[in-house]
């Protein structure tokens, strides 16, 4: 058996926007059905996303939603990172680039005690990212 595991992201009304995003770091297909689509086209949440999904060749996955107005929800102070791994600095360095525009870098993109490279960033959604090279020992 093989068990993978992507991150949920929620969000209030950004879902597409966020995703659209990561799909033009990461490339990948994109993936969106919104409320209406799924029988609510009369709705005032129809335009929104109930599902969306990047997925790329190179492993990158990542979902979100849009968190209906009448639920109540908060982003939370950091909740959760999403963690992105390589074994390539250059790839690595290019996803932090396009990732960082719009963003608050947290940490610089650098070489670490614990990794040829090491950064976070918070993008202008909200959701903090660390993206890092793995150390070959």
């Amino acid at each position: 058996m093989t068990v993978s595991t992507t991150p949920h992201l929620n969000f209030r009304g950004d879902a597409r926007a966020a995703l659209e995003l990561y799909r033009s770091v990461f490339g990948g297909d994109l993936v969106v059905t919104t409320y209406g689509e799924m029988g609510g086209p009369g709705l005032p949440d129809a335009g929104l996303v109930v599902w969306g999904q990047v997925a790329a060749e190179n492993g990158f996955r990542v979902m979100a939603y849009d968190v209906p107005a009448d639920r109540p929800w908060s982003p939370g102070d950091d909740p959760f990172f999403v963690s992105v791994r390589g074994d390539d600095v250059a790839e690595v360095t290019a996803f932090w680039e396009r990732l960082a525009d719009g963003a608050t870098v947290l940490v610089p993109l650098a070489s670490s005690a614990w990794a040829p490279a090491y950064g976070m960033l918070r993008d202008r959604f909200g959701v903090t990212w660390v993206l890092d090279v793995a150390a070959s020992a």
